[in-house]
């Protein structure tokens, strides 16, 4: 009996491993060295402090109105320098969004505009950043209108997702006068994803063998259709930066791949024959450039001083310097599984098997009922019950199948709420992780109790499962439980190892 279910957990592990890719990041071995730990601009001037006036106004896109708040400063004494801000994944309006930025800008003498993402056309499955880009270039048209605003000096300020958006405004206006770029991902989302998912889980501390779901989860095509973004590349845009670049980035932030990111931008828009890219890193600052939830104010101030600085500032010394960044790892292209690539196909295969158990399970008592009906009507019992033990090892290998899968599944999200809120609980991660792979083997123990019933039952000649609806049953939960056990067996629950 050990034998037999130690054969079944290697067979599983085997399968489990030939069925998609593995999961081994290229460690990062050329690290960017800061010039100096001191992150101001050279060359900044003094800024001068205006009071500001706020208002909400309308732009036009092409086939929507969006809100914006524009903020001007009080007493310029002519046209003046002006800012677009272009939203990140977690922002989508001018009440939520750029507060600090804004106005740190504004009382230095810039025009700032903070438009209302476009909500229509964007949504977790669908979202176009060449058309993002178009319609954040209609802010940009809106504040060369103004007359507070000196249409040859107007520049776009991105975070996060947005920095996927700006590089197609810049490539596609060379009239911008300049490029923020905060906490940019630069690689494409699918490997970005994946980078980030696997600095989450090296935080949160889970055992080795989960970090095969990064790339059989990031790498598949995602249930339901859509994310065609997920695979966007802004290199070609970047490869036409021909704009001064301020890149930011807190070395706390371990989503973003905050090394490799710098290095791309530098050699593309060298590419370009821009060599004005400025790279800043502040100290324990996550996402955003935020410690305990609140803007660095040497970031507010840098940024301001390169901005209003300009032209003199694009070029200053030190282009790098701050806190010394670490990344441990490359963001890379993601393995694409081979077998299970479809997402739709592990999601409906996973949610039929769990079905065909459970009504399988339902299949002979709702048998019983009727033969107890036919019984009462003057009929006689047929007699037909499982072969002794088949019946007990049925349903415990159904059910063991589905409280597996099901307990895998609420395992991940766990994960995920753990690794998102950057936070650790050894308990779940490593125990329950644990847990779940000893019922795997139990239930691969009951399948082979299972096959030694019917093996001795056969041997004695005596019918395994009479009739259809038994044999119905039989055939539905074995089905199905085998298709889980490899379902389970590719995610790692049976990977050899810790």
């Amino acid at each position: 009996m050990l034998a037999s279910t130690v054969l079944g957990v290697v067979v599983l592990a085997v399968l489990g491993a030939v069925m998609g890719p593995q999961w081994d990041p290229v460690p990062l071995t050329d690290p960017l060295t800061v010039e100096t730990s001191s992150t101001a601009i050279g060359q900044a001037p003094a800024t001068e402090h205006h009071d500001v006036r706020r208002e909400v106004v309308s732009v036009q896109l092409d086939g929507a109105t969006v809100e914006a708040q524009l903020t001007v400063p009080v007493g310029l004494s002519g046209p003046a320098r002006a800012v677009v801000f272009v939203h990140g994944a977690g922002t989508g309006t001018y009440s939520d969004a750029f507060h600090e930025q804004a106005r740190a800008l504004a009382e230095a003498g810039v025009v700032t505009l903070v438009p209302n993402k476009r909500l229509d056309t964007y949504t977790l499955r669908h979202r176009d950043y060449v058309a993002m880009a178009d319609d954040y270039a209609r802010s940009v048209a809106y504040l060369r209108s103004l007359p507070e605003v000196d249409p040859e000096r107007v520049g776009v300020y991105a975070e996060s997702e947005g920095a996927w958006i700006a590089p197609v405004m810049a490539a596609q206006d060379p009239g911008l006068e300049f490029v923020v770029l905060v906490s940019a991902p630069v690689v494409p989302p699918r490997q970005q994803a994946a980078f980030a998912a696997d600095a989450y889980l090296r935080a949160t501390g889970v055992p080795h063998g989960v970090f095969r779901a990064i790339p059989r989860a990031v790498g598949m095509a995602i249930p339901g259709g859509g994310f065609e973004y997920v695979d966007f590349d802004a290199t070609s845009y970047q490869r036409r930066l021909t704009q001064p670049v301020l890149m930011v980035y807190g070395t706390g932030d371990s989503s973003m791949p905050i090394v490799q990111g710098a290095v791309q931008v530098i050699r593309d828009a060298a590419i370009a024959g821009n060599s004005d890219v400025t790279v800043r890193y502040y100290e324990g600052a996550s996402h955003g450039i935020r410690v305990d939830d609140q803007i660095v104010p040497a970031f507010l101030h840098d940024m301001t001083g390169w901005v209003v600085g300009l032209p003199g500032t694009a070029g200053a010394s030190p282009k790098i310097a701050g806190d010394q960044p670490n990344q441990t790892f490359l963001a890379m292209p993601v393995p694409e599984p081979r077998w299970l690539h479809n997402g739709d196909v592990v999601a409906v295969t996973i949610i039929a098997s769990c079905a065909v158990v459970l009504l399988a399970g339902l299949v002979v008592p709702v048998s019983r009922g009727a033969e107890l009906a036919a019984v009462r009507r003057g009929g006689q019992r047929s007699g037909r019950r499982f072969a002794p033990g088949v019946a007990r090892w049925t349903a415990a290998l159904g059910a063991g199948a589905v409280v597996t899968t099901v307990a895998f599944v609420w395992y991940i999200l766990v994960i995920a709420r753990l690794a998102l809120d950057y936070s650790s609980n050894g308990l779940v991660v490593t125990g329950l992780w644990l847990a779940i792979r000893v019922v795997g083997v139990l239930v691969v123990a009951v399948a082979c109790l299972l096959s030694r019933s019917i093996v001795r039952n056969r041997a004695q000649h005596v019918p395994i499962a009479p009739g259809a609806a038994r044999t119905v049953a039989l055939v539905g939960v074995v089905g199905a439980s085998a298709v889980l056990l490899v379902v389970l067996a590719y995610w790692g629950v049976y990977q050899l190892g810790i």
